[in-house]
């Protein structure tokens, strides 16, 4: 085993960071979707759901942040291009939403699909004994599931 300067065997580091550019460019999908639905929200819920998404788009660019600085400390290169993240994204676009339920459902759907990044990158990093990574992915995780269950008691009304 050939180990990194962090004592992790530097191929699965690899393997790690690489799941992790995955989730970075899908967070940054999710970011983007997220100031969209701020800046073009309609109707009688409007000063609800403006607050509510700028609170979540605060957050996600924090953990864009977070999961870069993840893979720069696994010493590799955080994908950084718009191109990048639209190329390796699994997180659908959502462009011109303005309807409430419609960008709620955005949100559920983009967490949804974190969520399985998320995970597989757990199972990665605790195979590579990757404690840093695993608290990382553990805290998005638990965050994101409570997000995941509010926006959808908001969507039965």
């Amino acid at each position: 085993m050939s180990a990194n300067i962090l004592g992790l065997d530097q191929k699965l580091s690899v393997e790690v960071a690489n799941e992790l550019n995955v989730l970075l460019a899908s967070f940054q999908t999710y970011y983007q979707n997220l100031r969209g639905i701020h800046w073009n929200i309609k109707g009688k819920r409007f000063f609800e759901l403006h607050a509510k998404f700028e609170e979540l788009y605060n957050d996600a660019n924090i953990k864009v942040d977070e999961i870069a600085e993840r893979i720069l400390t696994l010493g590799v290169t955080p994908i950084h291009t718009f191109q990048d993240y639209v190329i390796t994204s699994k997180v659908e676009v959502g462009k011109n939403i303005t309807n409430d339920s419609e960008s709620v459902l955005l949100i559920v759907n983009s967490l949804s699909n974190l969520l399985i990044i998320e995970r597989r990158i757990l199972e990665l990093s605790d195979e590579a004994n990757d404690e840093g990574t695993n608290s990382l992915m553990s805290d998005f995780i638990s965050e994101q599931e409570k997000t995941i269950w509010m926006m959808q008691s908001w969507l039965k009304e």
